[in-house]
């Protein structure tokens, strides 16, 4: 958990840091950031996260346009912890339609410029990342626009945002 936290830290991503985060088979830890006025419009409505991915498919009906929450989140970006630069574009694959993608790497992971140069490429990020630091090797690109918006990416919205609810629950509970 350090590593992922000096990665954010050195990507300058100041949000909520939630690992292990699992969807369509991939898995990554994302950093998110509440949006206050949307939060306290939501709870004071009733609009809690809605985590039924099925729910979703109503959101493409006309009819149901008006009835839509927004997202009480920002997602900053996506970390995705691998052993190897190597494997970077596979482990970053779709996520990067997202969100701005980078791997983390062990922290004495070797510099090797033509992995650089395909992930630079790609827009994927590199942080070399260890229990005490982190170094920003590669800044990601925000490719977002490229893809525009999806169901899917509005939906883990809503997943984060319920992770955030629940872990600040939690604080608060101890």
């Amino acid at each position: 958990m350090q590593q992922l936290e000096h990665a954010a830290l050195a990507l300058g991503w100041e949000g909520h840091l939630i690992p292990d985060v699992e969807v369509l088979g991939a898995r990554f830890a994302a950093v998110a950031r509440i949006r206050p006025d949307v939060h306290q419009w939501r709870s004071a409505n009733g609009w809690e996260p809605e985590l039924n991915p099925t729910w979703f498919r109503a959101w493409t009906e006309p009819t149901m346009h008006d009835h839509l929450p927004l997202a009480a989140v920002d997602l900053l970006g996506i970390l995705v912890p691998v052993a190897k630069a190597r494997d970077a574009v596979h482990a970053c694959g779709t996520l990067m339609t997202l969100a701005p993608c980078a791997v983390v790497l062990p922290h004495d992971h070797p510099y090797k410029p033509w992995r650089m140069i395909e992930l630079d490429y790609y827009g994927i990020g590199a942080v070399n990342a260890g229990a005490d630091a982190a170094e920003l090797v590669l800044r990601p690109e925000d490719r977002t626009s490229e893809f525009g918006s999806s169901l899917f990416g509005r939906w883990l919205l809503e997943v984060l945002y319920s992770r955030v609810l629940e872990r600040d629950s939690q604080a608060a509970e101890r």
